[in-house]
């Protein structure tokens, strides 16, 4: 009896070591979620207010369901720019999924040393007017200069560059948002 109980107490650690594994074998872990989940983008809204005093134009690109949904984007452009013409530019990013909506463009400021703007023009010149801490562009504030009469073209990508953002497009990381908005430019 005195042996048997001498064989126990040498087990007893390989024994709570295999009890204890059995227990923790059978919960479940919850997997961790990612620091920074990609952001659910509905609306692009870009409000341009002419440094002439003339009228403010609004390109709005709107997606109901939000990027993988079965509903098509909605386009929308108020007007027309005028050639020669300087806009202060502002974008404005909504979730409209959520109720009431929530501001993506909060987001993308609050982070703003993971986020860039990519813009890529046709007779539309853009320039930053916004940067990050690190003295890198952000692209949420912008200054357009309308080229010459006719057509133009403006694509938007937000890309999300967490730990590598360098102020070049298209650069790494993944794009939030990508939408194109076809333009005239009139005299």
């Amino acid at each position: 009896m005195t042996h048997t109980f001498i064989c126990l107490r040498r087990q007893w650690p390989a024994m709570l070591m295999l009890f204890s594994g059995l227990l923790l074998s059978g919960c479940k872990s919850e997997d961790p979620k990612p620091v920074n989940e990609e952001e659910v983008i509905t609306t692009v809204e870009v409000t341009l207010v002419p440094d002439d005093g003339g009228a403010t134009v609004t390109l709005k690109f709107f997606d109901e369901d939000g990027e993988f949904g079965s509903i098509a984007p909605v386009t929308t452009i108020s007007g027309p720019l005028k050639a020669g013409t300087i806009y202060a530019g502002a974008i404005t990013l909504l979730n409209e999924t959520l109720e009431p909506a929530e501001s993506v463009s909060d987001e993308v400021a609050e982070e703003a040393d993971a986020h860039l703007f990519c813009y890529t023009t046709s007779n539309v010149e853009v320039a930053y007017a916004d940067e990050d801490a690190n003295g890198l562009p952000i692209g949420l504030l912008t200054t357009w200069t309308a080229g010459a009469v006719g057509n133009a073209q403006v694509e938007i990508v937000l890309r999300h560059q967490p730990g590598t953002k360098n102020g070049k497009c298209p650069g790494t990381g993944e794009t939030d948002v990508q939408v194109t908005f076809p333009l005239q430019v009139v005299e």
